[in-house]
């Protein structure tokens, strides 16, 4: 067998082997349980969202519209085919109420516990006795 044959068949093993253990170290670390909670968490909000504006908001907008069914109604018929925007305009308030909550919740909540959070380890945390007598005993030399 020629060399550098050996060779890269050895580079290309290894670096599959440590792409594996990459993603094993990826795979299995806290930060993965942690975003398949948060996406769990999102549907489910998404879900909370979806019910809000289907059975709440678009109801409420169709009696303030004239119509039968309300916002499922709202169609236009070109000649024996429908287009039925009403279901897309229920569909745009849903992303809309679903981006300002997002944009709440990580813009100004994240953001705030951020920033107090930084502004806590800013803090320096005060002396021990040790630094303080350490002080004292620097401000003495100082004086003389």
């Amino acid at each position: 067998m020629d060399p550098l044959k050996k060779v890269s068949s050895l580079g290309a093993t290894k670096t599959a082997s440590s792409l594996v253990e990459e993603f094993k170290g990826f795979a299995f670390k806290g930060n993965v349980v942690d975003l398949a909670v948060g996406v769990i968490i999102g549907a489910a909000f998404g879900k909370i969202v979806d019910s809000l504006v289907k059975h709440i908001l678009m109801p409420v907008i169709g009696l303030l519209v004239p119509g039968e069914q309300g916002y499922l109604g709202w169609k236009i018929v070109v000649g024996s085919k429908e287009v039925p925007y009403g279901l897309f305009i229920g569909e745009l308030v849903n992303f809309v109420i679903v981006a300002f909550a997002l944009f709440l919740f990580i813009v100004k909540f994240l953001g705030w516990m951020m920033r107090a959070k930084h502004a806590e380890a800013t803090v320096p945390p005060p002396p021990t006795k040790d630094q303080e007598l350490l002080i004292e005993i620097r401000d003495l030399l100082k004086s003389r």
